[in-house]
């Protein structure tokens, strides 16, 4: 279904979101470009600019961070470490909103920029990693928080290890790194609970986010998606829509 199918269509998915037993949501990059934040996969994706002066596919690249950190630390600053300038989208706060609500159990995100928490989500399941927590790759138990690391990083630096002087790695799973095992446990443990998922902004493209709908499916629940972009399971979708901006809109006004 797309917004032209129908008059009011946020009022049936409203509609089947109150009568889920289990929601959750699944999100991508798209939720985030609303905010103001480039995706990776899109038209005016970051990975598409690979020619270009962010030259995205070294940005996280474990090889490439441990021979030249600053080359991360640079490129990132736009949009991870300057997320103070960035307001949580209409998408964002709807879920924080519907989570308060008791409708939606978790928001699983393959998103690294923390928009979800900032929009008052406080079940976020981050199956890339997180930039949160910043550590050392060579001492244990070394540890700095978002907030120091971010203003170390805006005012030019990089943050350090206090004992060996390595640049600390934020905790995003990198190129060449294994995904959160935890994360993916939860993740996966969620989705096959769902009666009805939400997938939000993403192209099912990586993996093995993108299997996380089809637990759902296996478990003979529904999944609804909305992205501005084909996936691989749009014929298998309950409901489907092109735009995130007007559908959550229109949950919003459900809401109230």
């Amino acid at each position: 279904m797309t917004m032209s199918d129908d008059a009011n269509p946020s009022r049936e998915l409203f509609r089947r979101i109150g009568e889920a037993r289990h929601l959750v949501a699944l999100t991508g990059a798209g939720v985030s470009t609303l905010s103001g934040i480039r995706d990776f996969r899109g038209k005016n994706g970051l990975y598409n600019d690979s020619a270009g002066p962010m030259d995205a596919h070294k940005i996280f690249d474990i090889d490439y961070f441990e021979q030249d950190p600053s080359f991360y630390y640079r490129r990132a600053e736009s949009f991870i470490y300057n997320i103070d300038e960035k307001e949580p989208s209409v998408v964002h706060t709807v879920l924080g909103e519907m989570e308060k609500r008791g409708f939606l159990k978790a928001v699983i995100t393959q998103n690294i920029d923390l928009l979800h928490q900032k929009g008052g989500s406080k079940n976020v399941i981050e199956v890339h990693g997180s930039p949160k927590l910043h550590y050392c790759l060579r001492c244990a138990g070394i540890r700095m928080d978002f907030a120091e690391a971010a203003a170390i990083v805006r005012s030019g630096g990089m943050p350090q290890c206090p004992r060996c002087g390595r640049t600390l790695k934020p905790a995003i799973t990198f190129f060449g790194e294994s995904l959160p095992a935890d994360a993916l446990k939860e993740a996966a443990a969620e989705s096959q609970q769902a009666d009805l998922m939400l997938v939000l902004g993403t192209s099912l493209t990586v993996y093995p986010a993108a299997s996380l709908p089809e637990y759902t499916l296996r478990s003979g629940g529904e999944v609804i998606i909305v992205n501005n972009m084909p996936t691989p399971l749009d014929r298998q979708a309950a409901m489907h829509f092109d735009e995130l901006g007007p559908v959550f809109e229109g949950l919003q006004a459900c809401l109230g």
